[in-house]
């Protein structure tokens, strides 16, 4: 399938307020996004729509080819993987990291009476190698460092092989050697050409990894640009988006921003 999300017209309305305003976007198979916008912006409430969790008041939404509104969402939604801070909320914090994995298998979070075929254990330990958690396998998750409950959340989402992953600020709440750790993971993960199709949500242009390569900005429930990452995280779409004026810049690999400065014209002698 070449196209992972196609959105059309898509409003979110809760009473009068419109959260999402007439949002169009597409997606296609292999694409990292990076998704940004101020607090407020409609970030979140884009992500449930991509990952199946609301629908639409009006305009379409297909993803991976389902239709939101004429599919079923159970089905869509084992072929989305998510990671978020509302996901990691409904883990139990006595629960071990290796059946917090394996768990996602099921669509589901704490161990019940489900069975696990080999193949399935086999996937959950490559993943804890992959993300840095083989010696964390039966620590609880409730004793596990920011930076460490962030990595569990990826390596579940990655659990049942998705389509399409979807991290909503996963470097969150991470110190600078967390946030380093995690951002150089996900390059190597947008790196491989096995992986699904990526959409990160980030508020730091910091923390965008390498091997990214399209973004979309939101403003006030609106798209404020979209297109290549290049084109999209520069100066003035970013001024416009945010609404104070940036100088962003890239270099080494890494984005860089921080408010422009005014200049000041030097005072005449008297």
């Amino acid at each position: 399938m070449s196209e992972i999300l196609n959105l059309q017209d898509v409003t979110v309305r809760r009473g009068s307020t419109e959260i999402l305003s007439h949002v169009s976007w597409n997606v296609a198979l292999g694409q990292r996004w990076i998704v940004m916008g101020s607090n407020g912006a409609g970030k979140t409430t884009l992500m449930q729509i991509c990952s199946g969790f609301m629908h639409p008041t009006t305009g379409t939404a297909h993803i991976l080819g389902y239709e939101l509104g004429k599919t079923d969402v159970r089905e869509l939604r084992t072929l989305v993987g998510i990671s978020s801070a509302a996901i990691v909320a409904l883990l139990p914090p006595e629960e071990t990291v290796l059946d917090s994995i394996l768990t996602s298998a099921y669509g589901i979070s704490g161990r019940w009476r489900e069975r696990y075929d080999q193949v399935d254990r086999d996937r959950a330990h490559a993943l804890m190698q992959d993300w840095g958690l083989t010696n964390f396998a039966g620590r609880r998750i409730g004793n596990l460092s920011e930076g460490e409950r962030k990595r569990v959340q990826i390596a579940r989402a990655l659990m049942c092989d998705p389509e399409l992953l979807i991290l909503d600020e996963p470097a969150a709440g991470l110190d600078v050697g967390g946030r380093e750790d995690l951002v150089a993971r996900l390059a190597q993960l947008a790196a491989d050409e096995n992986s699904p199709s990526l959409v990160l949500v980030t508020h730091h242009v910091e923390e965008i990894p390498p091997n990214f390569t399209h973004a979309l900005l939101l403003k006030s429930g609106k798209v404020s640009a979209q297109g290549p990452l290049a084109n999209v995280i520069a100066s003035d779409p970013m001024s416009e988006a945010f609404g104070v004026p940036l100088d962003v810049e890239f270099g080494e690999q890494r984005w860089h921003a921080q408010g422009r400065i005014p200049s000041r014209g030097r005072r005449a002698k008297s």
